[in-house]
């Protein structure tokens, strides 16, 4: 299942996190590569260490934690703390599939990567190239969303960044470990919720269609859920 999520962060949050990021010091992101992805990878990433990494993707965290589309998409049990990117003319990452466990350094917490998440934070005229191409059941799909939009996809998906051939590709990413793990069964239960919200404004509370919708929602939850 591969969502947008529209202006997760505004224009003026944006702009901020620009201004900030713009003027980081940004090290080779070869780095923090796995012993293949290393060999692909052509980017410039924010130490994690930073604080300034540390106050950022805090942000992105608690915003997320408000919005009610990411809540039902992902059902969320962990997040990893969101990685800052740059693509700058001749980056690029190749074909790759993401760690099934991410360790958070110092730390004792590791995350199942059921979901990969990228934050664009870059305006998709303000660079050619880049776009996330996610491969899935149907083929190749290529992402290139406005700044402060955001995509959620199987991190079981291979997917690259194409190229920059101009301008720069700033971003957020990061991992989502999901109360459902099972990747069908989290889409199943997606689309009942989205289901009932649309009904929720044109029945009465009461009406038994909308409780029994309600009721199969949480026993599927509950049968599929670890906690």
């Amino acid at each position: 299942m591969l969502i947008t999520l529209e202006q997760v962060l505004s224009k003026d949050e944006v702009r901020q996190f620009r201004a900030h990021l713009d003027g980081a010091d940004w090290e080779d992101g070869a780095r923090s590569g796995g012993t293949l992805a290393r060999t692909v990878k052509h980017n410039r990433q924010l130490d994690d260490s930073a604080e300034l990494a540390h106050s950022l993707g805090n942000h992105i965290v608690r915003t997320l934690g408000a919005h009610a589309l990411f809540v039902s998409a992902a059902l969320p049990r962990k997040i990893y703390p969101p990685r800052f990117n740059r693509y700058d003319v001749g980056g690029g990452y190749g074909t790759h599939v993401d760690s099934a466990i991410m360790h958070v350094a110092d730390s004792a917490m590791s995350v199942r990567t059921d979901l990969a998440a990228t934050l664009f934070l870059s305006e998709p005229d303000e660079y050619s190239g880049g776009e996330l191409e996610i491969e899935g059941q149907f083929g190749a799909q290529a992402i290139k969303l406005a700044a402060g939009d955001m995509v959620l996809y199987p991190a079981s998906s291979l997917h690259r960044v194409a190229p920059v051939t101009a301008g720069a590709r700033v971003a957020s990413f990061f991992w989502v470990e999901s109360l459902v793990g099972d990747d069908t069964a989290r889409a199943t239960l997606f689309d009942l919720d989205s289901a009932i919200q649309q009904l929720t404004p044109v029945l009465e509370a009461s009406d038994a269609r909308l409780l029994k919708l309600t009721n199969v929602y949480h026993n599927l939850v509950r049968r599929w859920a670890t906690t």
